[in-house]
C-alpha cells in the first residue's frame, strides 16, 4: 500500500536500479510529484492551482510593484506554465490586476490585489504547518544539506 513504506522501490515496484545515479533521478523526480500532489490537496479547495499560487507569491514579493509577464515567468517554479493564462485567471478571480504600459503599450504590468493578499495571509499558515509535517523526519542541517546538493545538481556553485 502507497504511502506505509515509502522508499522508493516499493513506491514504484522497482526492485533495483541501473545504478545509483538512476535512483536518485528517479526519486528526485518521484518525490517532486509527491510534494506537488500535497501542495495541490492542500491549496484546490482556495480554487487556484500550485502554479497560480506560485504566480501570486511572485507578485507579493513586488511588495506592490507591478511586474510583467516576461519577470514573472522568469521567476516560476515551472517556466512550462502558460503565465499568460494564469494571469488571466486570476485577474478574473480578482486577484490580481493587468494593465497595459502607458509608457510601452507592448508591456503588461501585473500586481496582486488586497484579495490576492488576503488569500496568502490565509494559505502561509497551512503552507508552513505542511512544510514543518512533510520535514519532521529530517533535521535543519539535513535540510540545507539536501538544498546544496540539489543547487550542486543544478550547476549552482
Amino acid at each position: 500500500m502507497p504511502g506505509t513504506d515509502m522508499k522508493l522501490e516499493n513506491e514504484i515496484g522497482m526492485a533495483t536500479f541501473r545504478s545509483p545515479f538512476q535512483k536518485a533521478y528517479l526519486n528526485i523526480l518521484y518525490t517532486g510529484n509527491w510534494l506537488e500532489a500535497r501542495v495541490e490537496s492542500l491549496i484546490k479547495p482556495f480554487g487556484i492551482s500550485p502554479e497560480q499560487y506560485n504566480v501570486l507569491r511572485i507578485l507579493r514579493g513586488q511588495h506592490g510593484k507591478p511586474i510583467n509577464l516576461y519577470e514573472v515567468q522568469e521567476r516560476m517554479l515551472s517556466r512550462m506554465s502558460n503565465a499568460t493564462r494564469l494571469v488571466e485567471k486570476l485577474r478574473l478571480k480578482a486577484l490580481v490586476t493587468r494593465e497595459i504600459c502607458e509608457q510601452n503599450r507592448r508591456k503588461v504590468e501585473i500586481a496582486i490585489t488586497p484579495k490576492g493578499l488576503d488569500l496568502l495571509n490565509e494559505l502561509d499558515p497551512l503552507v508552513e504547518e505542511q512544510e514543518k509535517t512533510l520535514f519532521k523526519h529530517i533535521d535543519a542541517a539535513e535540510v540545507e544539506a539536501l538544498s546544496n546538493v540539489l543547487d550542486r545538481l543544478r550547476g549552482v556553485e
